[in-house]
């Protein structure tokens, strides 16, 4: 199926787990994709001959995107790659473990700018863009359940998630007018590098699980599917929802 024949995806922090899910993702479904990070390196030449392999195009743009100069020129340099850009998927982010009464400036400073700040001008440059060409957008942030729900020890990374859940809310009516959609989807605990110490604490994992009614860890292609479903025509009429991938979790949750 190729939902998204002719179209172009930018996907940010792509260079392994949820973003080069879906990076793969949106090129088996027809799409030609633009890889994130802040290096080019083996995993990025690998995603591409991937991406090559279903007979799609794919480029590697190197961006710092804590920055408001650093998504900017990503979004240009995504633009110019192929000439167009449909779907901005904002998936990089970071998190660090210290008790609030222990955050550093320096922490706090790192955790907003790269999960909320990059994204929030990053989705202006997109808009801009939009607007000057009169053309239709779609934007898909990967957020978290800890949007959602309390997160101890990661007052800073559950604070940014809260302002993507509440940016989605307000830029679906603001940017409505110009055929712009957004939505968040909110994994919970997935099988990814970020998590690499949970997967190696039999005990705490354990203890994920007892929280999770489905009993298992989401995979990176569990969050791709939705993010590709709400990228697409078949989800145009939504916009501004979250959407959970974890398992029931967030409905289960108890600290």
């Amino acid at each position: 199926m190729n939902r998204f024949e002719d179209k172009t995806v930018l996907v940010t922090g792509s260079s392994q787990g949820i973003g080069a899910a879906c990076a793969l993702r949106f090129a088996q479904e027809g799409a030609n994709v633009i890889f994130n990070g802040h290096k080019f390196d083996e995993r990025g030449k690998k995603l591409i001959a991937e991406v090559e392999r279903v007979g799609r195009k794919a480029v590697f743009i190197e961006a710092d995107i804590s920055t408001k100069k650093g998504v900017e020129k990503l979004i240009n340099q995504s633009v110019k790659a192929f000439g167009s850009l449909d779907v901005l998927v904002n998936n990089a982010g970071m998190e660090i473990k210290n008790p609030f009464w222990k955050i550093t400036e320096e922490e706090y400073d790192d955790v907003m700018n790269t999960n909320f700040k990059g994204l929030f001008f990053g989705i202006q440059a997109f808009t801009n863009y939009c607007i000057k060409q009169k053309v239709a957008g779609v934007i898909v942030n990967v957020s978290s359940v800890h949007e959602e729900i309390p997160f101890p020890g990661y007052a800073a990374y559950c604070a940014s998630k809260g302002a993507v859940k509440m940016l989605c809310r307000n830029l679906a009516i603001e940017l409505a007018e110009f055929n712009i959609r957004i939505n968040n989807v909110a994994p919970g605990a997935i099988e990814t590098p970020i998590n690499k110490s949970l997967l190696a604490d039999k005990k705490k994992l354990n203890k994920v699980l007892d929280n999770i009614p489905l009993k298992r860890l989401g995979k990176p292609e569990d969050v791709a599917g939705i993010v590709s479903f709400l990228a697409s025509d078949d989800a145009a009429y939504v916009t501004g929802s979250s959407y959970f991938v974890d398992g029931g979790l967030t409905w289960q949750y108890e600290e």
